[in-house]
């Protein structure tokens, strides 16, 4: 039965856009990896929108019929001219089309106090928008030997490496996670290596990488997660990250009708 408001009409899912992840997957229409998102938002309760990369007026006039936003995971790294670095032969190319999105994407959720879930790629766009730094590549930069994607194996494994994150006491993702450590999936080389402004760290893997930001700004809900929960299918904690997002854009979509 879907949910009501007081005036017993059924209430409105939260609607929730989604960049696609790639320009070459928009312009194929191959839409298996971004359903994943899609389907994890449909799950949590919200409405998901695909947002162009192609045409940012298009992507202009979507942005304001929105709740909040998810952005996914890409094989596209940030261009390192983004964050002050040069690429050293370690970052894959970019995305430029991605990146803008994204960026359009973050403009309009800060200044209208929309919820955003960053993913992956996501949460490193998220992180040199604010200000912050990358690390090129893990295994190069930092020496660590914790598997991080399936190339870090050998023989290389048809499903994500898992591996154990702690999250800081009194952060939303240990109030997510229910506890102080969980297992989360991971397919990633980069991750962030300065935080960006507002951006407070709150999981790190054992190894020391970050694997979450919690936005403190303002009192919006903005999380940025290196890990996929979106294919994490069936684990409560990252359902319960889905459903916090939706949660996050029905209060959002409430204070700013009182306000109109």
């Amino acid at each position: 039965m879907p949910p009501v408001t007081t005036s017993g009409r059924a209430s409105v899912r939260p609607r929730v856009g989604i960049p696609w992840r790639t320009s070459q997957e928009e312009a194929e229409g191959n839409h298996p990896k971004i359903k994943n998102y899609e389907d994890a938002v449909r799950r949590a309760g919200g409405e998901p929108v695909l947002l162009t990369l192609s045409n940012p007026l298009e992507l202009g006039r979507a942005l304001p019929t929105l709740d909040a936003f998810v952005l996914p995971g890409s094989p596209a790294d940030v261009e390192p001219a983004e964050y002050g670095a040069v690429n050293r032969g370690l970052s894959a190319p970019a995305d430029l089309a991605r990146e803008a999105a994204d960026r359009a994407i973050l403009k309009h959720a800060f200044a209208e106090q929309k919820p955003v879930l960053a993913i992956c790629y996501g949460c490193q766009l998220l992180n040199v928008y604010l200000g912050g730094t990358l690390i090129q590549d893990l295994r190069a930069e930092t020496g660590t030997t914790l598997p991080h994607r399936k190339k870090d194996l050998v023989p290389e494994p048809k499903d994500d490496p898992r591996h154990a994150a702690a999250f800081e006491q009194g952060s939303l993702l240990a109030a997510i996670s229910g506890a102080g450590r969980g297992e989360v999936n991971s397919s990633h080389h980069q991750a962030i290596a300065t935080p960006g402004k507002g951006l407070r760290v709150t999981a790190h893997a054992d190894d020391g990488t970050v694997e979450g930001v919690e936005w403190t700004g303002d009192a919006n809900w903005v999380v940025g997660v290196q890990w996929h929960p979106e294919r994490m299918f069936g684990d409560d904690a990252a359902e319960r990250l889905f459903a916090d997002l939706v949660g996050a854009a029905r209060g959002a979509r409430s204070t700013m009708a009182e306000k109109s």
